[in-house]
């Protein structure tokens, strides 16, 4: 490696979910476990009400997964799967498994592209699944990475996503390292207004409303979903309904306000008092004031998984269907997974924070824009 060239690193940082049945149970115990999600205090009665929790959740959070498999032909995950590893084909596999490594294999080809002269390389770091991140460091040190910028996949910043994955990260990282991380480290924190991840989801929008007919597009309410936070977490100051609000406000002003739209909260988990309105109930009541028709957006997701596909995608209209509300129309986005341009916006985040660690010449800045464009 000559003086000039750097290895690069960039770390794909998502909540992950299980891969198998067996895998339901110990993904929700680390789910519960995690104190930035739910405020027990840490200790044994945290670990306590995880274990208890994730016990009695787990079979019916199994037929979900089920309903939705990621992998129906074989794995299609990271390579640290142990469905890959062991070729089995799992029919209880999450979907953000696949989507995730859709979303690492299109950046790394693309940065690969995109900065020449240097040695490219993109992980995957999961917080509640595998991979874990000690399992990704081990993959950078054993591939030599001088550089590593960690990038969230949650555009809008909240201490209980991308500030947990950071700090389990940072925790795992000074236990193995101490004070001698072999890499130079940067941290993504949000992009929750960056144009092309704006723009990727405008696409997903103007690709759902495509498939209906012109009399139902025109009654078409949109309705935003993310997920939901405690209470505690917006008081306190965590910037995520602000920024979910900035999201959905730059969405429909790049679309001149063309559909009337809502937003609400969903997957509520815990004792606490979570943001409102809740997604299902916002619903009930546009169909109790005569609105038929609705497209589901997603906009915290970033990949199709449990919250989008069986949630909002199954759960929603089988429970409206059961208490008898009727309705038109219910659709609901596709997520933008590895579209193009929000590889993109991933991969203009990453230059960013490699602005004074690398010279991007012009040649490759002209690349940069033709890869967006195709």
């Amino acid at each position: 490696m000559s003086t000039d060239e750097k290895r690069i690193g960039v770390v794909l940082m998502n909540l992950g979910g299980p891969t198998a049945d067996y895998a339901v149970r110990p993904f929700l115990y680390n789910l519960f476990r995690d104190e930035d999600i739910i405020k027990l205090g840490g200790g044994k009665f945290q670990d306590l009400f995880a274990k208890i929790i994730s016990k009695f959740r787990a079979p019916n959070v199994q037929e979900d997964y089920e309903e939705i498999n990621g992998c129906p032909k074989g794995c299609m995950g990271n390579k640290h799967c142990l469905n890959r590893k062991n070729s089995i084909t799992s029919t209880c596999c999450s979907p953000i498994n696949s989507l995730t490594e859709k979303q690492r294999r299109g950046l790394e080809k693309h940065l690969k592209k995109v900065i020449p002269g240097h040695d490219v390389n993109v992980y995957t770091c999961m917080r509640y699944w595998l991979p874990f991140a000690e399992t990704t460091m081990d993959d950078m040190v054993e591939d030599g990475i001088t550089h590593a910028v960690m990038v969230p996949l949650y555009p809008q910043f909240s201490w209980t996503t991308t500030g947990s994955s950071y700090r389990d990260w940072e925790t795992k990282r000074d236990e193995k390292f101490g004070h001698d991380t072999p890499w130079k480290e940067f941290h993504v924190k949000n992009y929750h207004l960056d144009e092309n991840y704006l723009s990727a989801m405008n696409d997903r929008i103007d690709e759902a409303l495509a498939e209906m007919d012109e009399e139902t597009r025109q009654k078409t309410h949109f309705i935003f979903s993310a997920h939901g936070t405690p209470m505690l977490e917006v008081r306190s100051g965590d910037p995520y309904t602000t920024e979910i609000n900035q999201t959905m406000e730059a969405i429909m002003e790049m679309r001149g306000y063309d559909h009337d739209y809502w937003l609400g909260y969903q997957s509520k988990v815990g004792p606490q008092k979570w943001t409102q309105p809740n997604t299902a109930e916002l619903v009930e009541r546009h169909i109790e004031y005569g609105i038929k028709n609705f497209l589901m957006i997603p906009i915290a997701f970033v990949t199709d998984h449990v919250e989008t596909l069986f949630e909002l995608g199954i759960e929603l209209v089988e429970d409206l269907e059961e208490e008898g509300y009727e309705f038109e129309n219910l659709k609901v986005m596709d997520g933008i997974n590895d579209h193009p341009q929000y590889i993109q916006a991933l991969s203009d985040q990453v230059l960013a924070k490699l602005d004074h660690e690398i010279k991007l010449d012009e040649e490759a800045k002209s690349e940069s824009l033709k890869v967006s464009a195709e």
